[in-house]
C-alpha cells in the first residue's frame, strides 16, 4: 500500500511538473508584445469604451438559431448591399472599421452578421448537434431575408470564403457576385500545401498564456497576438487602437469571446466536400483574393479555386498574410469594388 501511495504521489507531481513546463514552453513560443502596444492596450483600458455598433441591428431566425446582423447604411445613392462573412471563431467587430467604411462610402449597403457561437449570436447548447459549413450557409440567406433584400454581394474570408461558396452554390440566384478571401475550395486538397506547422501550436499557446488566465487585459492581449501570428513571414503594423477598443468592447459590452465556437467552427469546415466541381459552373463574376504570406490557408488554394472558375478575376498580394492588413485596405477594396460595378 505505501508502494502504491508513493508510486501515485510521484505520478501526480510528474503531471504538475508537465504541465507547469508546457505552460512555461508555451508563454516563451508565443509573439512578444511591443512597449507601445502595452501602452495603448493599458489607456484604452482606461478610457470610455466607444460604441462600436452604429447601423441597424436584429436578429434573424436561421434554421431555428437566432443570428445577430448589423446593416450599416451607404452615402447616397445606394448602389447594392454586400454581405460580409467573417472567419472562424470571429465576430462581425473583427471586420476592420476602414474596410467597411470604404464600401459604404462607394455606395453600398454593407451587412456583417455574428457567426454561431460569437458574439450575440446564439452559442451550441449540449443539446444540439454539430454543425456544418451548409448549416451555416444558411444564416446569411436568413439575414437577405428579414431585410428583405432579394440579391447582394457576398464577401468571405477564410472560413466566411467557404461559407459564402456554399451559400452562393446553393443559391446563386440571389447573389450579384462572389468574392473570396485568403480561402479555399478543398482545404484538404492533398496535391496542395497544408498550413504552417507552426500556426496551430502557437494559436494554442496564445490562449494558454492569455486567454485562460489573467482578465480583460489579457484577453485583449490575445488578439493583438492571434493576429501576429496569423501575418505569418507578412511585415507591418497593427490597426493597434481599433483592435483594443474592439476586444474591450466586446469583453465588456457583448458576450466576450468563447474559445469553443472556434472548435465547433473547425469540426464544420473538416466535415466539408470539396467545392471544385459546383464552384466550376457558376456563372455570376467571381473574385479570388489571397495573400501570398498566408501561413494557414496557403496561397496556393485560390490561385487552384481561381483556376477552376471559368473567367475568375484575382488578386495575388504581396505582403499580406492570414489578415486584411491597413496598408493593403485600398489595393483590396478597389480591387472588389471595380468588380462588383462591372457591367
Amino acid at each position: 500500500m505505501k508502494r502504491h501511495k508513493s508510486t501515485v504521489k510521484w505520478g501526480l507531481r510528474f503531471s504538475v511538473f508537465t504541465l507547469v513546463s508546457l505552460f512555461f514552453y508555451a508563454c516563451a513560443s508565443v509573439p512578444k508584445l511591443s512597449d507601445e502596444t502595452e501602452s495603448m492596450i493599458k489607456e484604452v483600458m482606461h478610457q470610455p469604451v466607444p460604441e462600436m455598433v452604429k447601423g441597424h441591428t436584429g436578429y434573424a431566425i436561421s434554421n431555428g438559431w437566432k443570428v445577430w446582423y448589423e446593416s450599416i447604411p451607404p452615402q447616397d445613392p445606394k448602389k447594392g448591399s454586400i454581405i460580409l462573412i467573417m472567419g472562424a471563431a470571429n465576430d462581425a467587430l473583427s471586420w476592420p472599421s476602414d474596410f467597411i467604411s470604404k464600401l459604404t462610402d462607394a455606395g453600398y449597403e454593407v451587412i456583417r452578421y455574428d457567426h454561431r457561437g460569437t458574439g450575440l449570436t446564439e452559442r451550441l447548447k449540449k443539446t444540439d448537434k454539430d454543425y456544418s459549413l451548409t448549416d451555416m450557409a444558411h444564416d446569411p440567406i436568413a439575414i437577405l431575408d428579414s431585410l428583405n433584400i432579394k440579391k447582394a454581394h457576398i464577401l468571405g474570408v477564410s472560413m466566411g470564403g467557404m461559407i459564402a461558396q456554399v451559400a452562393t452554390i446553393k443559391n446563386e440566384g440571389r447573389f450579384e457576385s462572389l468574392t473570396s478571401i485568403m480561402s479555399s475550395a478543398d482545404l484538404f486538397d492533398n496535391s496542395l500545401p497544408t498550413p504552417s506547422a507552426e500556426v496551430l501550436p502557437k494559436m494554442i499557446s496564445a490562449v494558454l498564456k492569455y486567454g485562460i488566465f489573467g482578465g480583460k487585459k489579457s484577453q485583449i492581449k490575445l488578439q493583438f497576438v492571434h493576429k501576429k501570428i496569423l501575418m505569418g513571414e507578412a511585415t507591418g503594423d497593427i490597426a493597434s487602437r481599433e483592435l483594443a477598443e474592439a476586444a474591450l468592447y466586446t469583453l465588456k459590452k457583448r458576450s466576450g469571446y468563447h474559445f469553443i465556437a472556434g472548435r465547433q467552427h473547425q469540426k464544420a469546415i473538416e466535415g466539408s466536400e470539396s467545392r471544385y466541381t459546383p464552384l466550376s459552373k457558376l456563372k455570376i463574376p467571381v473574385l479570388v483574393i489571397h495573400g501570398e504570406q498566408d501561413p494557414v490557408i496557403p496561397v496556393s488554394h485560390g490561385k487552384k479555386m481561381a483556376s477552376i472558375i471559368p473567367n475568375a478575376d484575382s488578386l495575388w498580394v504581396e505582403n499580406m498574410g492570414h489578415d486584411l492588413p491597413e496598408a493593403k485596405m485600398d489595393l483590396i477594396c478597389d480591387k472588389i469594388l471595380r468588380g462588383m460595378e462591372k457591367k
